[in-house]
């Protein structure tokens, strides 16, 4: 009921054409109060780690607390849809990951709309993935993966932390470009997915490249190449899949903070610019680029184009090779 009220409140300021005043008298009195930040998963992985990071700062640099709620489900769609139809008075935020823009082709009847119930705030990360394979696999290096995959049709057990999650949309953006065949298996997180790569029970996965160096590095699986730009700090002795022979091939997950829509722009403003702040402070930076997290902290309009470009990457990705959730 609050959370209608709201709403019903700032649609009378549209109507009678006051919403500059409103939203300005919003942004002074604000934050009176702590403001509540949904992790829409389980404690300890990427999205949680992020949220944390720059929401305890965040909470600081205005005088106030962030409290955090984990709503894990439905690949997000849960903890999503409640920061969707939360009052937008600068009190509720959500820090969604890249399978937030999959979700809007994944999922054709969603509680919310991806774009229009959100305002977004910021991207504060891009999480590039690594490709790793066991230690039996026989491949050292994409090409070579590339020419095994080709030699042998639909006989690669692929892993991903779930059906739609970056990992597995990664892996089916490589079969499109490559025009392979490989066999998707789903896990429940990362953890189960670790445990029977090591065990030989799948061949391949994609996964965030902070989470695998470190088997990598204890020689449990072996690492072919980084889905980044250019080598990563962390794992600078593995090339890049487009030093691999994969032109453009780019990829990877990423944490976005959004606030409901209809949130003040003052506030969405004021949260964007204290979250860069936090962003480039050289703490922030050292800590994450050394797992192989890139910091960003960019505007409202910046991380609104970035949101629209993965959710037509995606989208294209999952229609072409006709990925469906159970």
């Amino acid at each position: 009921m609050t959370h209608r009220i709201a709403r019903a409140a700032l649609g009378a300021a549209l109507a009678l054409g006051v919403t500059l005043p409103l939203a300005q008298a919003w942004a002074q009195a604000w934050p009176a109060k702590p403001i509540r930040m949904i992790v829409p998963y389980t404690p300890g992985g990427y999205t949680d780690t992020m949220a944390r990071a720059v929401g305890e700062p965040l909470g600081r640099a205005l005088g106030t607390n962030v409290i955090f709620e984990n709503k894990p489900g439905a690949n997000s769609i849960l903890g999503a849809d409640l920061a969707a139809k939360a009052a937008p008075d600068g009190y509720t935020l959500v820090t969604v990951i890249a399978a937030h823009s999959a979700n809007a082709t994944l999922y054709p009847k969603l509680p919310f709309d991806v774009l229009k119930d959100f305002a977004p705030v910021s991207l504060t990360s891009v999480s590039p993935l690594i490709l790793v394979v066991n230690n039996d696999f026989p491949a050292r290096t994409v090409g070579e993966f590339i020419a095994y995959a080709k030699a042998n049709p639909g006989k690669i057990n692929f892993g991903s932390s779930g059906t739609g999650a970056a990992a597995h949309l990664t892996m089916e953006y490589l079969k499109s470009l490559t025009g392979t065949s490989m066999q998707h298996i789903p896990y429940k997180g990362t953890a189960p997915l670790l445990t029977d790569l090591i065990g030989g029970q799948i061949g391949a996965a994609f996964d965030a490249t902070s989470l695998m160096m470190p088997h990598v590095r204890g020689g449990k699986i072996r690492a072919l190449a980084t889905t980044a730009e250019k080598r990563v700090a962390g794992a600078l002795d593995v090339p890049t899949m487009i030093e691999g022979g994969v032109p453009g091939f780019l990829s990877g997950t990423w944490s976005m903070v959004l606030a409901p829509a209809g949130t003040p722009p003052e506030i969405v403003k004021r949260l964007s610019d204290e979250i860069a702040k936090i962003t480039r402070t050289p703490a922030f930076r050292e800590k994450f680029e050394a797992q192989g997290i890139l910091p960003v902290g960019n505007t409202p309009d910046e991380a609104n184009a970035f949101l629209k470009d993965e959710i037509a990457k995606w989208g294209k990705v999952i229609r072409d090779a006709n990925v469906k959730v159970d």
